[in-house]
């Protein structure tokens, strides 16, 4: 069968997205100078912020009606209303629930974008990747 509509046939798709946001590094469990030790400049009372870059794959068989694996613009939606418009322009620890209690490193940032794509559509939630500096990005694929 041709690859335009093999059965069986999984087929990666990645798509980025662009948000920014600000935090500051810090845990109550440590005290305050371990915490300056621990996040450095990152431990900044005030904050500060990224420009941060998601990256979304996801996994799944080529729709023979549509010959896509996910529909776009429906995961566009999906991923600006559960993750964009929760963490762009926003202060991470104040502004998000889930950051409340939990550090917002990026790492903590992986896991809660996953947790809020991993029910979108047919396709596969296969990972996320947020790229927080030019030098740092972090990938979680909900292992």
């Amino acid at each position: 069968m041709s690859a335009a509509g093999g059965a069986g046939l999984e087929i990666v798709l990645g798509r980025r997205y662009h948000f920014a946001a600000s935090h500051r590094l810090h845990s109550a469990k440590l005290s305050a100078e371990e915490n300056r030790r621990v996040y450095g400049k990152c431990n900044n009372p005030y904050g500060h912020g990224h420009n941060y870059v998601l990256e979304v794959q996801v996994s799944g068989e080529v729709d023979p009606a549509t010959g896509m694996i996910a529909n776009l613009a429906d995961l566009d939606a999906f991923v600006g209303r559960e993750v964009l418009e929760a963490f762009d322009h926003r202060n991470l620890n104040e502004e998000v629930a889930a950051f409340r209690e939990v550090v917002p490193t990026t790492e903590n940032l992986c896991k809660e974008a996953y947790a809020r794509i991993k029910g979108h559509g047919a396709a596969r939630l296969l990972r996320v990747r947020i790229e927080e500096t030019g030098n740092n990005s972090f990938e979680y694929d909900g292992k």
